[in-house]
Parts: structure tokens; sequence; C-alpha cells
């Protein structure tokens, strides 16, 4: 542990450290608490770990990225030469998502929710795919190029609808 200067011109002692680090931890939980589902997201997105995934990125960050998303919004994923755009319609409980794929391509796409199983589709031969009735959740979304030993998986970064 590291010396702390005191008020009055010494030097903290460990204990010392040990109580104002427990403090600040208090600090930060009663401010910023950590998520109630957070142990579950972190699952969730392990469960990816043993598969041969591509991770996309960000492409645009707007109101929805990050964490949670609101009725209507767009958003877009990029990982080498794949780019992956929703958007999202909230119909009820459940959100309709409108995709589209860059290059454009028959490609297989899964989206997943937590707690809620998988939902496939084929993207059309203009990159183009629908999945109706996705319910609220930890969503990732995961694109499947090619056949066999070529095959490739992205996968994007969760994000809870």
């Amino acid at each position: 542990m590291s010396d702390i200067g005191t008020p009055g011109g010494g030097r903290a002692m460990p204990d010392d450290d040990e109580i104002l680090l427990a403090d600040i931890g208090r600090f930060l939980d009663e401010i910023d608490p950590p998520p109630d589902d957070l142990v579950q997201r972190v699952q969730f997105a392990l469960e990816l770990e043993n598969l041969d995934v591509e991770v996309a990125r960000w492409e645009r960050l707007d109101e929805l990225a990050g964490v949670r998303s609101t009725a209507t919004g767009t958003i877009t994923f990029t990982v080498s030469d794949l780019t992956v755009m929703i958007n999202l319609t909230k119909i009820g409980k459940t959100h309709r998502i409108d995709g589209w794929l860059v290059p454009a391509g028959e490609y297989e796409v899964e989206v997943r929710v937590a707690e809620q199983g998988t939902f496939a589709t084929v993207a059309d031969e203009g990159g183009r795919f629908v999945l109706e009735s996705v319910p609220q959740g930890t969503t990732q979304i995961l694109v499947h190029i090619g056949a066999g030993p070529h095959r490739r998986t992205v996968v994007t970064p969760t994000v809870v609808l």
C-alpha cells in the first residue's frame, strides 16, 4: 500500500489506507451502484467464449449506445470487412429488428436474448433481414459468413432492449 499524506503533515498508516479505500467503495456503491443484472450480462457475454468469433465495434454512438434502448433507433457495428446496421422499433413489449449487412449477402443472422433464447433468420441477397417479436433483454447479434472450415462468426457488443 502507498503512503498518503495526512492533513497534519504526517504519513498515513496502512490501516488508514484500508479505511479510506473502504469509505470510497461505500461512497461509490451509494452514488453509482453496479446494475442489478451485471452478473447475468457478464455470463451472457461469456457464453460465446469458446466460439471462434470476431467482435464488432460500435460504428456510431447514438442514444442507444452503451446500455439501454428507447422506442426506436439505429445502431451500426463494424468489423474488418463487414458492417451491420440495425434499426430497432419497440412494439408493445417486444422489438422489431430491421437489419442490413454490407457487403450484402445471404448470411445467417442470430439474435441472442439472455434468458429468452435465440431468434434466427437469413439475410436476403441484398443483405436485408427482419426479426419480429424480439423480447426485451440483454441482446447480441451474430452473423455467420460462409460455410465449413471457412465459416466466420461476427458478434456485436451487447445492447439491452
